[in-house]
């Protein structure tokens, strides 16, 4: 798998290769110059490329395989040759093309009904995440978890509903007692900064598009309303969700673009060497620091004795070994890691 990861670059080149070379043969004169007037056999090929062997480079390309994601990748090849290979040259192969569009309709049927499983549950999803004392950015996926599925298309709904609620619904709701990781930063100042550059970006590119394409337009202006309500949530996610402490777990998050679950038990060492802490992070560490105008730096590092799941926006999910952490409250953020730490270490002792 790591000599995969080290190749992907050369999987994605191979994979552009092949679909440019299959629109050059078919879509310019070039290409149309050299096709035999029997062109059967070519679009044989063609069709295998996009069947076959352009999901086989993509799966190589992610580094990651599995009997659904080929099935849904050929489906999405046979739809593109569908556009990309001429009807005149396609048209004894035509099968081919609606099977694509057949198999996608399955799926995207099959999502539908997933999301309709969900908001049938979404009661009782409510109820459990009114029942518990954690934050709410926890509480929902773990109550999803529960009561519908972890299907990605479930994870992407969970990540829009916490966007909206943040949005819209969470302006009334005062902030909990606790540690905090924003404050001391500019992050607030840099989030106002992005909502305006979007907004004036909006009005300037948007009016020049729409007389270029009024779908261009409509689907640049939608993508950037949801820009703005998604940093205008992550706002107030992490103002409404400070650190979050048990008696055996440290619950950290910043807003809605990452946040992770850790076990006093787990944490092997707590680094505050002043060096590795002004140093370059390592591929295998992820920062919980608030984005600012200067240059910050971690105040503590967590090296883990196993790796943890850390869940980023909209479910995505990916496991580091250390967890570096800059505070607002340094002293009593310190305190707390080695009163949780010393406490979970004597319980392990104890059992």
């Amino acid at each position: 798998m790591m000599v995969l990861k080290k190749k992907q670059n050369i999987w994605l080149a191979f994979l552009l290769l092949v679909l440019a070379s299959n629109y050059t043969l078919y879509n310019t004169g070039l290409g149309l110059s050299i096709l035999p007037s029997e062109t059967n056999g070519v679009v044989i090929g063609s069709l295998i490329d996009f069947v076959l062997v352009m999901p086989v480079l993509f799966l190589l390309y992610k580094g990651k395989f599995s009997i659904k994601q080929a099935v849904i990748f050929a489906a999405a090849g046979c739809i593109a040759a569908r556009f990309i290979i001429p009807v005149e040259h396609l048209q004894p192969f035509v099968a081919v093309t609606w099977a694509g569009f057949a198999i996608e309709g399955t799926i995207i049927l099959f999502e539908i009904l997933l999301v309709a499983t969900l908001v049938r549950y979404m009661p009782r999803i409510l109820a459990d995440v009114r029942s518990t004392t954690l934050p709410d950015l926890f509480s929902f996926p773990k109550a999803i978890e529960k009561h519908a599925s972890k299907h990605p298309i479930i994870q992407m709904f969970c990540a829009d509903f916490l966007v909206f609620y943040y949005a819209f619904a969470s302006w009334k709701r005062k902030e909990r007692s606790g540690l905090t990781l924003h404050k001391d930063s500019s992050y607030i100042a840099f989030i106002i900064m992005l909502i305006h550059g979007i907004a004036i970006e909006t009005i300037g590119i948007h009016w020049w598009l729409h007389e270029k394409s009024i779908v261009l337009s409509i689907l640049l202006l939608m993508l950037n309303v949801y820009s703005v309500l998604f940093f205008i949530a992550d706002m107030q996610a992490i103002r409404l969700n400070p650190v979050h402490v048990t008696s055996d777990k440290l619950y950290l998050s910043l807003g809605l673009m990452k946040r992770v679950e850790i076990r006093f038990e787990q944490i092997e060492e707590l680094i505050e060497d002043k060096e590795q802490l002004e140093g370059k992070l390592s591929k295998d560490t992820i920062d919980f620091i608030a984005r600012d105008f200067a240059e910050s730096y971690p105040q503590f590092i967590l090296k883990m004795k196993e790796p943890v799941e850390v869940t980023f926006m909209f479910g995505l999910k990916k496991h580091y070994n250390n967890i570096a952490i800059k505070a607002d409250q340094a002293q009593e953020f310190r305190k707390m890691l080695l009163q949780g730490m010393g406490d979970n270490k004597q319980q392990v002792l104890v059992n």
